[in-house]
């Protein structure tokens, strides 16, 4: 035997070796607040020996921002799709392909070609849901299928209501209460949007992301919120109920991808594959209480997400829904001076 040839390739196995223990060591997520299952990161932690580090944020600009500082330290990010293709066309993330990963083949049809990533080329689904209210029925005995509770506040609920500070689905929700389309530039539909918004804020008691806590514990009596956390709500208080505004709500949905700069790429791409396992994306479900874009995760969800109204849409109100949209540049610059104006 060669002893020269011997040691080098023990040497050239040992660097190896060691790089693969580096690379199975870590994995850092910036992901929404309370939106993780612990279960299935440790899963995940235990599968592919990975430490896993979840960092939380409070909203897509809040997410953006940070990313595009450079040098988060993040390797994986979870956008909504209305803010997904800013993060493709500003080359924050890295295209891992994960419409041609082995789990990609679990892709529910309607989520395996967005328009906003088509291909699948930079990001896995997260989950999916709706935009509407929650109001506690015993408070308010009227309609919750609509956004007069939020705009037009009845008087059972005036100085007890809370909006959900993201930009998009307030706008969006009283473009669709005053008769416009979403992503309107019309001058006159925002004209109407604007003096509703002002008109509508002392009604309210709060702009705050708490809405969970806050409903349970009978500080808000309605709100804006997401469909998710309305089946939290209820699970809580029985007498709090979802809401799908007949004049109009959106669908999103939160997608995995992976950043430009991330240092421990393969572990991510590891772990978009893992969640789409039917049983896994399940998993993930049960925690943060929506839907998923996996088909066969059905199968193994919580008997109570089964048939729940907030997960289940009811026939009659899937036609009031509509895919969030991005909104050209200068749409949105009209909307962020409308929505500055609002938190004056």
């Amino acid at each position: 035997m060669n002893f020269k040839l011997s040691a080098a390739t023990a040497a050239l196995a040992l660097l190896a070796a060691t790089s693969f223990a580096q690379a199975e060591g870590e994995l850092n997520i910036y992901n929404w607040g309370n939106y993780t299952s612990p279960d299935v990161i440790k899963k995940f932690e235990e599968k592919y020996k990975v430490k896993v580090t979840i960092t939380d944020y409070d909203s897509n600009d809040t997410a953006l921002a940070k990313v595009r500082q450079g040098g988060s330290g993040f390797d994986i990010a979870v956008p909504s799709q209305t803010h997904l293709p800013i993060w493709i066309k500003e080359g924050l993330l890295l295209e891992t392909n994960p419409g041609g990963m082995e789990n990609a083949k679990n892709i529910a049809t309607e989520w395996a070609n967005p328009e906003f990533d088509p291909g699948r080329k930079y990001s896995v689904p997260w989950a999916w849901g709706t935009v509407g209210t929650v109001v506690n029925t015993s408070t308010y005995k009227g309609d919750i299928n609509t956004w007069g509770i939020i705009f037009n506040t009845p008087d059972e609920l005036k100085g007890k209501v809370n909006v959900v500070p993201e930009m998009k689905d307030v706008m969006t929700a009283a473009i669709r209460y005053v008769g416009g389309e979403q992503c309107t530039a019309d001058r006159d539909v925002l004209k109407k949007v604007r003096d509703l918004l002002v008109a509508a804020k002392p009604n309210w008691v709060a702009m705050e992301y708490s809405a969970i806590d806050k409903m349970k514990a009978g500080d808000f009596q309605a709100s804006t919120t997401w469909n998710g956390a309305g089946l939290r709500i209820r699970l809580a208080r029985p007498e709090v109920h979802f809401g799908y505004p007949k004049e109009g709500f959106t669908y999103w949905s939160d997608n995995v991808v992976v950043l430009k700069d991330a240092k421990n790429v393969e572990n991510a791409k590891l772990f978009q594959n893992f969640i789409m396992d039917p049983e896994i994306a399940a998993g993930l479900s049960a925690y943060h209480r929506y839907a998923n874009g996996i088909a066969g995760s059905e199968t193994f969800m919580p008997a109570e997400m089964k048939d729940a109204p907030e997960i289940i849409i009811p026939e009659a109100s899937k036609p009031h829904g509509t895919m969030a949209m991005m909104c050209a540049a200068e749409t949105d610059a009209i909307y962020t001076k409308i929505w500055t104006e609002l938190q004056k």
